[in-house]
């Protein structure tokens, strides 16, 4: 998910009363709900970023370790501050400060785990993927639930709206995860009816905005086929165009080997192929079907002729 939605997390689950367990109690919450996604900072190296997103920081280690080295860091802040004379409006519990920590890393890593983008899980153990495909990456609704409640609670000096906020968005997140599991179904029966067998792959994920609809997309072997589940008619309407690999050209061989690619291939799940002729040879594109819009995901190099 996105910053705001974490940060949104992490100040309702302060405002609902577990800000008041330790000094310092709501930026705990609120930047451990942030922490994992410190490795941003790939962004200011020269290594692929794609290829390291959501992986160490998001890991079965980093959930360990970030909650107990954010620990660390308050209990040193706190010392200090006491050490200039400021005592704070309660005290400073190491063990309720951990607590917290962990609520807003694992907290983090479950709303990453709901979306199609995708997150590493049990790293370092395993590089594996795994996908919710039940909310969009962006979700005003929550953003909607949580502001509210958050609001209401600040205007109020009452946890219980923020306490009802939590409710309702953990009740839309099951609604959503339902709803993905049920329409998965629907979309996986329908395509066995049309073509006899299961797909070798299939994506029934969240749309931004507009929870009654899902993206479809369908490995069919040699080409992808997408179109848009609809619960309104609870079924599937496919696009007539179909999306070819173009796994087995030459070029795309050639490709492979520049790291950009290697990288981007790391995270792509619905990988395809564009081949176009270029002033300098080939140039080979390789882009997502999970993103393959305009503002799409992708990566390019140029192959001799």
């Amino acid at each position: 998910m996105d910053n705001v939605c974490h940060t949104l997390v992490g100040a309702a689950c302060g405002a609902a009363g577990l800000n008041r367990r330790t000094r310092f109690g709501a930026a705990t919450l609120m930047i451990s709900a942030n922490i994992p996604d410190v490795d941003v900072l790939v962004f200011a190296t020269g290594m692929p970023w794609i290829e390291f997103r959501r992986g160490w920081t998001h890991g079965v280690l980093a959930q360990i370790v970030l909650p107990v080295a954010w620990t660390g860091l308050v209990w040193l802040f706190d010392r200090i501050r006491r050490a200039q004379g400021s005592e704070g409006d309660r005290p400073f519990h190491p063990g309720w400060t951990l607590a917290l920590a962990l609520v807003g890393v694992y907290s983090h890593v479950f709303l990453d785990l709901l979306n199609n983008y995708g997150v590493r899980l049990a790293t370092p153990v395993s590089w594996r993927w795994f996908y919710g495909d039940a909310v969009f990456i962006v979700d005003p609704w929550i953003w909607i639930a949580l502001g509210i409640g958050i609001w209401l609670t600040g205007t109020r000096g009452q946890p219980r709206p923020a306490r009802a906020a939590l409710v309702v968005v953990s009740c839309y997140v099951v609604a959503m995860l339902a709803s993905g599991a049920i329409a998965r179904g629907i979309v996986t029966n329908a395509w066995k009816d049309a073509h006899g067998v299961e797909p070798r792959a299939l994506m029934v994920g969240p749309l931004p905005l507009w929870p009654f609809s899902r993206q479809v997309i369908v490995d069919a072997g040699d080409h992808y086929e997408y179109g848009v589940f609809s619960w309104t008619r609870a079924a599937v309407t496919f696009a007539p165009e179909r999306i070819p690999k173009n796994n087995d050209a030459p070029e795309v061989a050639a490709a492979r080997r520049d790291n950009t690619i290697r990288a981007f291939l790391v995270w792509a799940r619905f990988p395809f192929w564009t081949i176009e002729p270029s002033p300098n040879g080939t140039r080979v594109t390789v882009s997502d079907m999970r993103f393959a819009g305009r503002n799409g995901f992708s990566a390019a190099t140029v192959v001799g002729k």
